[in-house]
Parts: C-alpha cells; structure tokens; sequence
C-alpha cells in the first residue's frame, strides 16, 4: 500500500500545465515534477494548500492512499 499523488488528474481536469501551476504554487518544475511522478518523501502543507487553492480542489482531490 502506498500514497499515490494525483495532481496530474487534476491539472488535466482544470487544463493547467506544469509550467503555470509551479509558477502559481511558488515552486520549480523540477520540484513539481518530483511530486507529480511520486517520488517526493514529503509534502509541506503550505504547498499543498498553494496545490489546492490553484487547482480548486481538496486534498483527497490530490492524496490516495492505495
């Protein structure tokens, strides 16, 4: 079992790219990135709240635990 990050779902349901959500949320692509492919250990909630205000969405919206 494990957390899956789904802000990709979300930016092809709110049609945002990478690019602009980073620059929305104060964050590099690279780093975006790295949270986007599961491969980040952490999450601040600041960025998660930035991640949530941006796309208008919740965080269950973006956090599944499988």
């Amino acid at each position: 079992m494990s957390i899956i990050v789904n802000v990709d779902v979300m930016m092809a349901k709110r049609k945002m790219s990478s690019g602009e959500l980073a620059d929305k949320i104060g964050i590099t692509q690279a780093n975006l990135s790295i949270l986007k492919t599961g491969k980040a250990k952490a999450i601040r909630f600041s960025t998660l709240d930035a991640i949530c205000k941006a796309l208008d969405c919740q965080p269950g919206d973006i956090l599944e635990f499988r």
